[in-house]
């Protein structure tokens, strides 16, 4: 079958696809004929910027990145996940002209979902509201500009590279204002359902004209297109002509490649990207995800890619076959077969691309990107490997540099008064109490020798995974975990935060638990007004990990304890245990076997912020080429993160003993 014949297979295909979205628009039938299901359609996102709750720059979804899972979607009113809340499902979600488009039937039958359907009938316009889960973000400076859904955002901006779609949900507004949401006729007939329907239709008509017009044009432009390639190729270059229309090259890349085919070279690996329609870059990055088997690579590259790149490179991609193919793309004519003679030559060619090449537009492969990229996502498995339980109690916020910021503590005199006849309001008084954050730089370099490459020894990406990734993640608990026990000022019996004496023992008893919960009802800010609230978490040590799990899980108390067999645990899960090997460390300075704390939710008060660059939670890697003196590559890790005691009315410390 010819391109253009499979070209016109695929417009027609998506054309019945959009025909179908128009007919959908019509009730569903039941089961049986005296009862339908409504049917809704949404452009439940157009693929612009969007102002989000929790985010300090716009936020951008990627659609090409978008995961959008199974058809069948649950669809919800204002994001609640609950029964009474529950619209439907869709039964159809797909990405047409870099905007999301959803479909499906109205199930929901409480008075909330009634409200929406009334709303509806009476000419209400209901927009929507997407909920993803983000998997990785790239964030955008200001003066710098980044593109995404056929469109370029000028940062600050956050782009959301990879997401996966959770629910979609009808709102009054949307934070994407161009959204819609439709519900179609109960039964065609009446005045109401005729208005709804011939609009819904003509709509969808509208649409699929559109789209119609928009494929017959990519259509010409496509067949203009590879009748050039052809003609320039005059049948004496089959594979670039084969690589020139599977990859969408111009005119001018595939009289540069030709020009270059037909000049004497050693030979060469061929790099042609397959029907797969994936890039080689993508193949070579994927392909090297293969081979790295402490990656899990089904976990970070679609089905597909991975088996894309096995068919073209196995499952073994050598670090020398993505030197040279790197190189090669980039204007390296030398032997494929590298060795000490040539290593320097390839290297130079697979990182920096000549300005010939770059005045021509050729497209290029950049082994830096490509080593970044695969480096990046083992990076994160080996950082999320390590101990993540400082996250249990801390609070986390974004600074935008590394100067100090100066955060208020949240005691103040907010307290209702009467008002005076008069019908003047006073002013509450925050406290002046501050505490200071600051993030600071934090990273390793390794480099992969030559003698490494040589061998094809990919086992030395193991140790940038060990120092660059967990290494990470063991500094930032050092960090943070140095900075907590060093808290001799911050517990204070002045403060109330801090008691002693044998009786704040841990113990099966409860009695030591119970004098805490007590100090931490009695805390008071400095202007002596109540802080209320509850604790939530049990910070111990692992030597009082199994006490404070039987004094969650337990009902009763245990006897040998000084307790009354069969005495009831009144303090059964109540305070979730969370256990910190640090604590007891005695690298630390303020470590301890004994003493424990008493924590509320972080999310409302915590003792510790820990600040990261720009929102960046995870390690950096970056690839270069090696310094002139030294015959390789390197590889640099940066983490940018600050830890800062921060609100010591969050909990309280008991020593433990006296």
């Amino acid at each position: 079958m010819s391109d253009v014949n499979v070209k016109s297979k695929l417009a027609e295909h998506r054309m019945l696809n959009l025909l179908a979205t128009s007919v959908e628009l019509e009730a569903a039938p039941g089961e049986g004929d005296a009862q339908r299901l409504r049917r809704f359609t949404m452009t439940a996102y157009t693929g612009g910027a969007m102002q989000l709750a929790g985010w300090r720059y716009p936020v951008v979804v990627d659609l090409a990145g978008l995961d959008v899972g199974r058809q069948r979607r649950p669809i919800l009113l204002d994001h609640v996940r609950d029964v009474d809340f529950v619209m439907g499902q869709t039964d159809s979600v797909a990405v047409m002209n870099d905007q999301l488009i959803v479909s499906g039937v109205i199930m929901g039958d409480s008075p909330k979902a009634r409200q929406v359907i009334a709303l509806n009938d009476k000419g209400f316009a209901w927009q929507a509201s997407i909920g993803v889960r983000a998997e990785q973000v790239e964030f955008v400076p200001e003066g710098k500009t980044s593109q995404a859904n056929g469109r370029e955002f000028a940062g600050p901006v956050n782009i959301v590279r990879r997401a996966s779609l959770g629910e979609i949900s009808f709102v009054v507004l949307g934070a994407d204002e161009n959204t819609s949401a439709q519900i179609a006729a109960t039964q065609p007939g009446s005045e109401v359902d005729t208005r709804t329907d011939a609009a819904a239709t003509g709509q969808a008509s509208n649409f699929v004209e559109a789209e119609v017009a928009a494929l017959r044009a990519a259509a010409a432009a496509e067949v203009r297109r590879i009748t050039a390639i052809r003609r320039i190729c005059g049948g004496k270059h089959q594979e670039i002509e084969a690589q020139a229309i599977a990859e969408g090259w111009d005119i001018a890349r595939t009289e540069l490649e030709v020009l270059r085919a037909s000049r004497p070279h050693a030979p060469y690996i061929s790099i042609q990207t397959g029907a797969s329609g994936y890039s080689t870059a993508q193949l070579l990055e994927a392909a090297l995800a293969l081979t790295r088997t402490p990656m899990n690579p089904e976990r970070h590259y679609p089905a597909d890619l991975l088996q894309a790149a096995e068919d073209r490179f196995g499952r073994r991609m050598r670090i020398r076959q993505a030197i040279y193919l790197a190189a090669q793309a980039n204007g390296y004519t030398g032997s494929p077969f590298l060795d000490a003679s040539n290593l320097r030559d390839a290297l130079y060619y697979a990182w920096t691309v000549p300005l010939t090449l770059r005045a021509s537009g050729t497209s290029t492969l950049s082994l830096p990107n490509i080593l970044s990229n695969l480096l990046n996502k083992e990076l994160l498995e080996a950082f999320q490997e390590q101990d993540q339980t400082w996250r249990e109690i801390a609070a986390i916020r974004s600074v935008s540099d590394f100067k100090t910021v100066t955060s208020v503590r949240l005691l103040d005199n907010m307290e209702y008064e009467e008002v005076a006849p008069d019908g003047e309001l006073k002013h509450g008084t925050v406290s002046e109490q501050t505490y200071t954050r600051q993030a600071r730089t934090y990273g390793r370099m390794f480099s992969l020798t030559r003698d490494r490459i040589i061998n094809d020894d990919l086992s030395a990406f193991d140790d940038i995974r060990a120092r660059l990734g967990a290494g990470a993640a063991r500094k930032l608990n050092s960090v943070f975990w140095s900075t907590f026990l060093n808290n001799s000022g911050f517990f204070t019996a002045a403060l109330g935060n801090y008691i002693t004496g044998a009786d704040t023992a841990l113990g099966d008893d409860g009695v030591g638990l119970q004098k805490g919960i007590v100090a931490f009802r009695k805390l008071k800010s400095p202007d002596r007004k109540r802080i209320g609230g509850v604790p939530t978490i049990l910070l111990v040590p692992p030597e009082l990990q199994f006490v404070a799990q039987r004094l969650y899980q337990s009902t009763t108390v245990d006897p040998g304890s000084g307790g009354t067999l069969g005495t009831a645990n009144i303090h059964a899960g109540r305070y979730r245990p969370v256990v910190s090997d640090w604590l007891s460390d005695a690298e630390f300075a303020g470590s301890s076997a004994k003493a424990w704390y008493l924590f509320r939710d972080p999310g409302v008060l915590a003792p510790v912020t820990v600040s990261f660059l720009d929102g960046q939670q995870t390690p950096t890697v970056k690839a270069a080429e090696a310094d002139f003196n030294k015959l390789g590559m390197q590889f640099r890790g940066y983490f940018d993160f600050g830890v800062d005691l921060a609100e010591p009315l969050a909990g309280i410390k008991a020593k433990g003993e006296a």
